[in-house]
């Protein structure tokens, strides 16, 4: 069996190749690795403390070694330091379960490296003239982008949050048999939770999800399924449903799905869909797979009362969950996700019964995706009128970041 730290190194290696994202590959090198729940939950600590602080590390790698590292070495340390740094594990683990990782070539490095920032953590913690991208490790040119949109204090604080481990929120499926949630312990504040949501803490509880009692879902995702304000008896189209989390809270709303049509661009993603439905006691939602970046079929032309557009995007609102995307997203990336976005938009209105309503929803809070692509489509759509929108912001709202506006065919 592989230990963690050494399975960490494996998966950091793998990851800059591109080729997977990191939960992806935690999720597989534990599997693979039969590794216990303390050693998982190691594992997954180590590898998101390195992206999430990418920067940083290297930052504290470059004051502690001068000259040049190998793609491995470097990696190794990140997984050293974010143990005795980040995570604050006891020094001599760390340095020890470090210098094994190395062959032995390096060894004699990794132990000097890691023996001089055990010795000098109180100057390695002295960050106070850091570039704020740089302490809280996100690419340059977002940093930029955003400072220019909310604000040089705003950006800071999105940064902040960003890097904070995300808490697990759950919706209770009022369509399940109703489960018995323990009182909070004694001392701790009320959340102010929005109604049919709760925090879990430590483990879900696996019976939960079983039964399909709860789903797991951060409290922005019910912005745009309020705005939609689906009601029973209505043909409501979820167009980019998978995992079928948003579906759920339609069907929740609707009283069952009898009358909800879930799509996805990307079959695969099917039958995790309806399992979920299934879990969920959605069943009998219709379920198809449609690329909406195509016109619709004919069939579904006017058929629909309400239509739900959760549409891909650069998921800038969610980087707390998905730590990774900071460092594959582009600035370009998010140019071409508006003319995918814009097109779904085109191909999806004509589905509309008359005087039906369209919800457009990403998880970004870039205004080119969300207010400025809906006034755009404004300006070439005078049939339609904006009803109402909702823009949530991590550092403000202290939720996942999300957008959704609420359209009505006149």
């Amino acid at each position: 069996m592989k230990s963690p730290r050494r399975a960490a190194v494996s998966i950091l290696r793998a990851w800059s190749k591109g080729h997977a994202y990191a939960e992806n590959l935690i999720e597989r090198h534990a599997s693979r690795n039969d590794l216990s729940s303390a050693d998982r939950a190691l594992l997954n600590a180590i590898v998101l403390g390195v992206l999430r602080n990418l920067r940083l590390l290297d930052h504290w790698i470059a004051e502690l070694r001068k000259g040049k590292l190998d793609d491995e070495t470097r990696d190794i340390l990140r997984v050293g330091l974010c143990q005795l740094l980040i995570l604050q594990l006891p020094d001599h683990a760390a340095v020890f379960e470090t210098v094994e990782l190395g062959k032995s070539g390096v060894r004699g490095l990794l132990n000097a490296v890691m023996r001089r920032a055990a010795s000098s953590k109180k100057k390695l913690f002295d960050l106070d003239e850091l570039p704020p991208e740089v302490l809280y490790s996100h690419p340059d040119w977002l940093y930029k982008r955003w400072r220019k949109s909310f604000g040089k204090q705003d950006a800071i604080a999105l940064m902040a949050f960003n890097n904070e481990p995300a808490p697990v929120y759950a919706r209770l499926n009022p369509l399940a048999e109703a489960i018995e949630i323990p009182e909070p312990a004694e001392g701790s504040e009320p959340e102010g939770l929005p109604p049919g949501f709760i925090r879990i803490e430590g483990p879900i509880p696996g019976e939960w999800l079983k039964k399909g009692a709860i789903y797991i879902q951060d409290t922005a995702t019910r912005h745009c399924v309020e705005l939609l304000a689906p009601q029973p008896g209505e043909q409501i189209l979820d167009a980019c449903a998978a995992p079928g989390g948003k579906a759920f809270l339609i069907a929740a709303a609707q009283g069952g799905a009898s009358t909800l049509t879930c799509t996805d661009s990307n079959e695969k993603r099917l039958p995790r869909l309806e399992d979920n439905l299934k879990r969920l006691q959605c069943s009998g939602a219709t379920v198809e797979v449609h690329d909406w970046a195509t016109p619709a079929p004919a069939k579904w032309h006017a058929a629909f009362d309400a239509i739900l557009l959760d549409v891909p995007c650069s998921n800038t609102g969610v980087f707390r969950r998905r730590v990774d995307v900071r460092w594959r997203l582009r600035h370009s990336d998010i140019t071409e996700l508006t003319k995918l976005q814009r097109s779904i938009i085109e191909n999806a209105l004509p589905c509309l019964k008359p005087g039906g309503r369209l919800v457009y929803s990403t998880c970004s809070i870039e205004a080119e995706e969300n207010q400025h692509l809906i006034t755009a489509l404004l300006g070439a759509h005078p049939e339609l009128e904006l009803v109402d929108s909702r823009q949530a912001l991590p550092h403000r709202d202290q939720t996942d970041g999300a957008y959704a506006a609420l359209l009505r065919l006149r």
